[in-house]
């Protein structure tokens, strides 16, 4: 393979990678309908009650066929589940499906699949390139940690490292709290030394942004009927049809005792989604709240070697804690979060400030730490600044944006054209490259696309031209000197070579000095200028190299004058 067959191969490879970037971003913005996109882009929470409330429905639609009716095509993902139990499935109907499996069996079958699409699409949306709150709108919420409340907490002075982890603990929790809250997946992250960031792109409610900022959480222990449970479980193993209502609560039936209320149990899943295991009666009162709780941590039993979570309450929810166990050992307390319950064991002692449960994994002992912290936060925060971004205003922006970026490119292409004739069709086509590799490349590494970001673009657009400009131009030189215009393209990008490296390499230190040391916003333009001086670069010194080399034979059409190497 020669070199120009070495170059045409770097550069599909080159393509294919930047096309394997850019999928999920395609996928994500023009292939998937804009119901869909809501719902992936929702809480955790809020996909398990849809798939649960969609799976209700449509076990419905499927016991109300006839018993021959040929089941549709819509629900041709169940036959893996009726081929597990040795049925054939070339004909299948209503009748085999519900006589091959359990009505519960359908329901799981079919919740996980809506929950499979929803969270195939959430993983989509997360490689796709983000929108910035410029340009998508949304809420962006800065907060100041207290470490003094933190330090007067401790009795002491705080290391560096206890307030990082602190810190840290706090976004786990706030990430924790938002997804109970039923808010849009949003960005958390740490912002110079003592403050955390919250960007919620898209529209946000500030009155449950608030809830979840300021409250503690609906965190609570409750008493579990154990009678009602297996009562309820008995009658919905064959009317799992009956059990969500369409905006996917549970439905409360006429047979529970007065008093209590059935509610799902719940473990987190593969996914980080709660997964419903079981149906659980707890009673309504006593109760004990959540805001007790002190500290809460994931050990491990060094006699039987298993995960336990050892958490502590305060003086009164430990009094209230012995009030109530002391009146019901060998009865089933249930952590309540949010009205779901997350774990539950018996009573096999009288509990009072310090408690320890276990019977679980590492992973779920490590979940309900998290859990039971999540009632408070280590270090408490306050409201830096906050500020939203009207939808319309984010529209507005992308418009303009993509307007200006189609206006520069198409006078760049027409000045290049009417200037350099079919080389400058060359340049054209490099720079269409570019803009492609800047988007795929933004979108792989997971970039968010900003206004200031359409800013650098435009500016890598001019940036770029001045490349080809000086390559042509060297080109022109050696064609005056008499040089056939396959050495004159090669002699031509030897000597831009390093003119256009010293100039580009300037401006990519600096893009790079404001990445690092620049607000969010400068930011957002340097990231934006980095990819593309970079991506500029290959195009202009390779790409259009490898267009010229298979255009270039006996003459070159250099400009609208006569084509350089006719004589």
């Amino acid at each position: 393979m020669g070199k120009i067959g070495g170059r045409i191969l770097i550069a599909a490879v080159v393509l294919a990678v930047c096309f394997w970037f850019l999928y999920p971003t395609v996928r994500w913005y023009f292939a998937t309908d804009a119901d869909d996109r809501a719902v992936a882009l929702s809480a955790s929470s809020q996909i398990r009650d849809i798939s649960q409330a969609k799976a209700s429905a449509d076990l419905a639609s499927v016991k109300a066929l006839a018993g021959d009716t040929p089941l549709p095509e819509s629900f041709a993902y169940l036959k893996d589940l009726v081929k597990s139990k040795g049925v054939d499935t070339k004909n299948l109907t209503a009748g085999t499906l519900l006589g091959a499996a359990t009505e519960q069996q359908v329901f799981e079958a079919i919740e996980k699949h809506y929950r499979a699409l929803y969270i195939g699409l959430k993983q989509t949306s997360r490689s796709a390139l983000k929108l910035g709150l410029d340009l998508n709108g949304g809420m962006s919420i800065l907060l100041d940690v207290d470490v003094e409340s933190f330090e007067a907490k401790l009795g002491r002075k705080a290391s560096e490292a206890e307030i990082s982890r602190a810190i840290d603990e706090d976004i786990e929790v706030l990430k924790n709290r938002i997804d109970q809250y039923g808010v849009t997946e949003p960005e958390i992250r740490r912002q110079g030394q003592n403050q955390i960031l919250i960007e919620i792109s898209g529209e946000a409610d500030p009155d449950r942004v608030e809830s979840f900022l300021r409250g503690r959480g609906a965190l609570c222990f409750q008493l579990v009927d154990t009678a009602a449970t297996q009562k309820a479980v008995s009658y919905y193993s064959t009317h799992m049809d009956e059990l969500y209502l369409p905006d996917g609560s549970i439905a409360q039936p006429d047979f529970l005792p007065e008093g209590t209320t059935l509610t799902g149990y719940y473990v987190k899943d593969e996914y980080g989604i709660d997964q419903f295991v079981g149906l659980c009666v707890i009673i309504d009162s006593p109760l004990i709240d959540g805001r007790y709780i002190q500290n809460a941590i994931q050990e491990t039993d060094r006699i039987q070697n298993r995960p336990v979570v050892n958490f502590t309450l305060s003086s009164e929810g430990g009094s209230q804690m012995y009030s109530l166990t002391s009146e019901h050992v060998g009865d089933v307390m249930a952590v309540v979060l949010d009205g779901n319950v997350r774990t539950r064991a018996t009573i096999n002692s009288v509990l009072s400030t310090s408690i320890q449960i276990s019977g679980f994994t590492l992973d779920e002992a490590q979940e309900i730490a998290l859990l039971l912290k999540s009632a408070t936060m280590p270090i408490e925060v306050s409201v830096a600044s906050q500020r939203s971004v009207g939808a319309s205003l984010g529209e507005d922006a992308v418009r303009i944006g993509l307007y200006s970026i189609i206006a520069g490119l198409a006078l760049v292409v027409l000045f290049m054209f009417a200037y350099y004739g079919l080389c400058g069709l060359a340049a054209d086509a490099g720079l269409l490259v570019m803009m492609y590799m800047i988007v795929s490349v933004m979108a792989g590494f997971k970039s968010t696309f900003t206004l200031s970001g359409i800013a650098g673009l435009i500016l890598t657009l001019g940036m770029a031209v001045d490349s080809n400009v000086i390559i042509f131009e060297r080109i022109k030189e050696q064609l005056r000197l008499g040089m056939t215009p396959a050495n004159a393209v090669s002699d031509g990008f030897r000597q831009a070579f390093w003119t256009i490296m010293d100039a580009n390499l300037t401006t990519l230190i600096a893009g790079v000095v404001l990445m690092i040391l620049g607000s969010s916003t400068v930011k957002g333009f340097a990231t934006t200028l980095v990819i593309g001086i970079v991506c500029s670069l290959f195009c202009s010194l390779f790409f259009c190299r490898v267009i010229l080399d298979l255009t270039v034979r006996r003459r070159i059409h250099i400009s609208f004058r006569r084509p350089a190497g006719e004589k």
